[in-house]
């Protein structure tokens, strides 16, 4: 148990998602374990007892987002509520607990609200996140409760502006010192097209573990195929991408087998787009400056389409690469995708992320997903200078 503990304690530390000396794991074995921060180590011990679950993940982010949410929302309010497709498909919100509500036993109260939810913010101590029969998925739900207050909290800035007195500073430093260069190089592709078995899944276990060393994917999400001789490799559902050794599904094209029950839950998307595009690869990520610009429309205020992410029939544009709305899964988004994501080779989904094709091998998938992700990224902060500006009166 404690080499799963030191395991995904250096995940936490390799995505810079949360800060190093403020990290702490416990988990059930014939006994309570703990390790990290001896503090939160102690509390989180202490908040596992009091749970039906097998881990707990408890650790300061490296950015302040999910505190300024806290922070920034009214008093009476109990939870966050993101819009991306990670927080509506498996958080469903997030509960705020602020100083004001520990009561007279802390662990007791943060347990209660654990015990409805995968993951909850804590003013002063930070996300915490159970895992209900391992520590991999502990640090799942935290590294999505981190993605999903990164993506609400940038949008509601671009929204607002700054309200509390250390925004400006935090922001700028998220900016220029947190975010780093995001590109390609140094990453090494197979010549493409693929035919051999094994070096199919060679090709994805090492793009896969790139496309989440880039920080184009956060926690399990996400997924990655190749089609070859009327078979669709493609990653298993629930699998991380960075970890995919035998974790791959060869699926015949027909769906005429049941080993397509493991395979992602995009494997429909994938078939209509191979079907569609004659493409070679597929690759899918949820860069985060991506999902937050898809959430974006200027039509909004004029439109009564209640649920964006799901009934939206019109076709957006970030730059030259459409957006679309879906279900993931065999709905909405396996019909939406396919029929738009031709012209340039990738496309977006409303609040979910990125498709990406390669026509021979990944490079050029790799290659989309980098430049979608530094396009809009560049958007975002243009944006958010231009309405500064206007609010400064410049």
């Amino acid at each position: 148990m404690l080499d799963q503990i030191t395991k995904y304690s250096d995940k936490l530390v390799a995505d810079r998602s949360a800060l190093p000396e403020l990290i702490a794991f416990a988990a059930q074995d014939d006994s309570i374990i703990s390790a990290g921060n001896p503090e939160l180590a102690a509390l989180a011990a202490d908040i596992l007892s009091h749970l039906d679950c097998l881990a707990l993940t408890v650790a300061r982010s490296a950015l302040p987002f999910a505190d300024f949410l806290l922070r920034r929302s009214d008093p009476a309010e109990q939870a966050i509520i993101p819009r991306d497709t990670e927080t509506r498909t498996f958080l469903h919100d997030i509960p705020i607990l602020r100083h004001t509500g520990f009561g007279p036993d802390p662990a007791r109260t943060i347990a209660a609200l654990l015990g409805n939810r995968k993951g909850i913010v804590v003013e002063g101590v930070g996300i915490i996140a159970s895992g209900t029969v391992t520590v991999e998925q502990a640090y799942i739900n935290w590294s999505s409760v981190f993605h999903s207050t990164y993506i609400k909290y940038l949008e509601d800035l671009l929204e607002t502006g700054f309200i509390l007195p250390e925004e400006a500073e935090a922001f700028a430093g998220f900016r220029t010192t947190w975010l780093l260069p995001l590109s390609a190089e140094g990453l090494a592709f197979r010549q493409g097209p693929l035919t051999e078995h094994t070096h199919i899944l060679d090709e994805l276990v090492h793009v896969g573990r790139y496309t989440v060393q880039r920080g184009l994917v956060d926690s399990f999400f996400g997924n990655i195929s190749c089609s070859h001789d009327r078979l669709i490799y493609i990653s298993q559902t629930a699998s991380s991408l960075d970890e995919l050794s035998a974790c791959i599904d060869p699926v015949p094209f027909t769906n005429t087998s049941t080993v397509g029950i493991t395979a992602s839950s995009e494997l429909v998307a994938h078939r209509s787009i191979y079907e569609t595009t004659g493409c070679h690869v597929i690759l899918h990520g949820h860069p985060r400056f991506a999902v937050i610009m898809s959430m974006l429309c200027q039509d909004q205020e004029n439109c009564d389409v209640a649920d964006c992410w799901k009934e939206c029939r019109k076709v957006r544009y970030l730059g030259d690469t459409p957006v679309v709305a879906g279900e993931i899964g065999a709905g909405g988004l396996a019909k939406n995708v396919p029929p738009v994501i031709g012209a340039t080779g990738r496309a977006i989904v409303y609040g979910h992320g990125v498709f990406s094709i390669g026509m021979t091998g990944f490079r050029e998938a790799f290659q989309g997903l980098v430049d979608v992700e530094n396009w809009c990224r560049d958007e975002y902060f243009r944006r958010f200078d231009e309405k500064l500006m206007e609010r400064s009166g410049s």
